[in-house]
């Protein structure tokens, strides 16, 4: 949600393949803004399950909705995956940064 917001809106958005291993901290997907191009990073190790086929003609929807119809992948966590974040807990990360 902090990249999308910070690229703009998105007109491009390449993603992994299904059954892909997803190593934590390694490249996964590409967006692409009118700003700039960036790398969307996996933020677990993991088997990609599903990707999110409408962003192919309507990436925007990353934008509009991240949480929602903008979801980018569906990851089976791998045995290494490491603890994450809630999205309240991420909000409050982004928060203290910006202060």
């Amino acid at each position: 949600d902090h990249a999308q917001a910070a690229l703009g809106d998105l007109v491009y958005v390449e993603l992994p393949e299904v059954d892909q291993e997803l190593e934590s901290g390694n490249e996964m997907a590409v967006v692409e803004s009118v700003k700039a191009a960036s790398d969307v990073y996996a933020p677990i190790s993991g088997l990609v399950l599903e990707v999110n086929e409408l962003l192919s003609d309507d990436p925007e929807k990353i934008n509009e909705d991240p949480y929602g119809e903008g979801w980018i992948v569906r990851v089976q966590p791998g045995d290494d995956s490491v603890d994450t974040m809630s999205p309240d807990e991420y909000q409050e990360f982004l928060d203290e940064l910006d202060d």
